[in-house]
């Protein structure tokens, strides 16, 4: 028995040691993640909606394809997952009485575009609603939605 228990410590000591060891990871290509169901700071494991900056561009991880995406893709995907972008992409609001709670439209802003959801009586950025990356909130014209 005592024997089994040394064998098995020694396993799980070098198990760990493994683990700390592979969680190295250069800080440049890590961000703070804010997930839909936590706001935890990962380490390299991906997670829905997680944006890293590869090749000078910034990608968005989309879990259910397990692979990294424009923003813009990304946008695009989660729309369609839910039967597309309801008002399309317009310069303009749709009219509020006929609008109904989780439409969607990508607003175009003279600085790019930023993909809204009508939320609890008004419209919002995805991304407030969702709760994917903050970067997410930086990227094209979401930071200038509601100037």
């Amino acid at each position: 028995m005592t024997r089994q228990l040394t064998m098995i410590f020694t396993f799980l000591i070098a198990s760990l040691g493994v683990l700390i060891s592979s969680e190295t990871v250069n800080a440049d290509d890590t961000k703070k993640v804010i997930t839909e169901n936590s706001a935890q700071v990962k380490g390299t494991q991906a997670t829905n909606g997680q944006v890293k900056l590869i090749a000078g561009q910034e990608r968005a991880w989309q879990a259910s394809q397990a692979q990294w995406l424009s923003l813009d893709a990304f946008w695009q995907y989660w729309a369609d997952s839910r039967g597309g972008i309801t008002w399309g992409s317009s310069r303009d609001y749709p009219p509020y009485e006929q609008v109904k709670e989780q439409d969607t439209l990508l607003i175009q802003l003279d600085n790019g575009t930023c993909m809204m959801e009508f939320w609890h009586s008004r419209w919002r950025r995805a991304n407030d609603v969702r709760r994917w990356d903050d970067a997410f909130n930086h990227y094209s014209a979401c930071p200038y939605v509601f100037d």
